[in-house]
């Protein structure tokens, strides 16, 4: 498939997983000098793959394509520019983390695959109208040194290394909002220490499926 095809297909598996409803939610991926954003208001199975629009990242609201981008394309374009790592990311309305969001409640170090985020707190950012040069402001803090954070009263954004990558980390964020929800309501979490979540992401170096006899 190609790129677009691959965004069409990551927003139904978002709605498959039960991480979007309806039209909310939106990806984009880094193309050269553009980036390609699904468009604004369209249910995921609705979507084709001529309806993605392409903006310029160096651009300040630009467009070209059949149907208007997302509303939400400035946090998008801006990780993109911020972090050059970053190729893909994923904005989802997913029900436990936006319960978190809701109550502006980080997730702390419950679970060694917050390693794969890249540090040992998902932040939560602060509160903006959506759409907004503020909202993107505060997802760029949140995310600092992190692939991943929550909204406050909104949802969840992760920026990965692909497609595939971003939709990953978007269930494991979620899991980690499930799973830190239901710890607060029989105590509350244990907490990993920095040196463990350290030691996770230095095996997650090497982790991945590995073929026999092939050097580690």
């Amino acid at each position: 498939m190609g790129h677009r095809e691959d965004i069409c297909a990551a927003m139904v598996a978002l709605v498959e997983t039960g991480l979007n409803r309806g039209a909310s939610g939106n990806v984009s991926l880094r193309d050269g000098a553009t980036m390609l954003i699904t468009p604004s208001g369209v249910p995921p199975r609705q979507i084709r793959p001529e309806d993605i629009a392409v903006m310029p990242l160096a651009g300040s609201g630009d467009w070209d394509g059949p149907l208007a981008p997302s509303v939400e394309w400035r946090f998008h374009r801006d990780i993109l520019n911020r972090r050059p790592e970053i190729q893909a990311v994923v904005h989802t309305h997913a029900p436990w983390s936006t319960a978190l969001a809701v109550a502006r409640k980080p997730i702390p170090a419950v679970h060694y695959m917050i390693a794969a985020f890249g540090g040992t707190e998902i932040r939560c950012s602060d509160y903006a109208t959506y759409g907004t040069p503020a909202l993107s402001e505060a997802v760029l803090a949140a995310m600092e040194g992190s692939r991943a954070c929550l909204m406050a009263n909104h949802g969840m954004v992760v920026g990965g290394n692909s497609i595939s990558n971003a939709l990953w980390l978007a269930n494991e964020l979620e899991a980690l909002a499930h799973q830190y929800f239901h710890s607060l309501l029989i105590g509350g979490p244990h907490l990993l220490t920095d040196d463990q979540i350290a030691e996770t992401a230095r095996g997650f170096a090497s982790y991945g499926v590995r073929v026999k006899g092939a050097k580690p």
